[in-house]
């Protein structure tokens, strides 16, 4: 039993942390119908920027702080420079932000250097507790707190706040929300910086969870990003969080009972859902449309 709770948190930690990643692939795609590559560069930026944050003014939360200013600044200007000029065209957006994905992850390497930086967990989060032969490791606990209330906070935002309403209108209708005097193309702005500053969020909180940040990383988690989106559904939110969850926990057994599979595991899941259920699993009919 203490084995099965040990492998499930350890599976809900991981699952969180793409979760963030995913929830900003998300909104990007779900609700501006962009196709964003240059995620896991966001992702890259985040965990860098707000781990030397960390380490210069000697509080997690400050550079928790930095990571997600750094984000949303990027996407700002990727949304401004990038983005606007291929909205409607997914072709030219794959392309583009592939490129912009590359450029990001080499200037990775042009600041802070080639090699990986080591990260240390903060004091107040060493450590692990014990509850009879169950061992809950204190940062990974945390992070799934952090999730949930992430999602807590985005679910409420986006169904019950004026805001969410003005996003979900222009979505569903940008030419009525215009002639209504929202403006659309500030509100998408928004949202891509909200997307982007959850993917530096999860680089930031991944970093020492890992032990170990690099220019290559932004690349891999973003893969795990993109899966889970396509096993929850696109532009579902909640689907993005169940899939997420999914993958981790798929994730955490399979290393352990089946090591050979861990790798590919995520993968096959990804392959069954594209067979017998192409939307995802958890599609919505729409939150365009509701």
């Amino acid at each position: 039993m203490e084995l099965f709770v040990n492998l499930v948190i350890n599976g809900l930690a991981t699952g969180m942390l793409i979760f963030l990643l995913a929830a900003g692939l998300t909104l990007i795609f779900g609700l501006m119908d962009v196709l964003n590559f240059a995620h896991g560069g966001l992702f890259v930026w985040g965990a860098y920027a707000g781990i030397f944050t960390y380490v210069f003014t000697e509080s997690f939360l400050i550079g928790i702080v930095g990571a997600v200013v750094t984000g949303a600044l990027l996407g700002l200007i990727t949304e401004k420079l990038i983005i606007t000029p291929v909205y409607g065209n997914h072709i030219q957006q794959i392309l583009i932000t592939l490129g912009l994905m590359l450029v990001l992850q080499e200037l990775i390497k042009v600041v802070f250097g080639p090699n990986g930086v080591a990260v240390k967990t903060p004091s107040y989060l060493t450590g692990s507790w014990e509850i009879g032969d169950v061992i809950i490791i204190k940062y990974r606990l945390f992070i799934i707190v952090v999730g949930f209330i992430i999602f807590g906070i985005f679910q409420y935002m986006l169904k019950k706040t004026k805001i969410g309403l003005i996003v979900r209108a222009g979505v569903q209708d940008k030419e009525m929300a215009q002639a209504l005097g929202i403006h659309i193309k500030r509100v998408f702005l928004y949202v891509f910086m909200v997307g982007a500053a959850l993917a530096a969020l999860s680089g930031m909180l991944m970093a020492p969870y890992s032990g170990v940040i690099y220019a290559e990383m932004g690349m891999e988690y973003a893969i795990l990003g993109f899966i889970v989106v396509v096993i929850g559904g696109m532009g579902s939110f909640s689907g993005s969080l169940l899939a997420a969850i999914l993958v981790g926990l798929a994730g955490s057994f399979m290393a352990y009972y089946v090591p050979v599979l861990s790798l590919a595991v995520n993968m096959i899941l990804m392959a069954v859902v594209l067979i017998f259920r192409p939307q995802g699993l958890f599609a919505m009919r729409k939150e365009r449309s509701t």
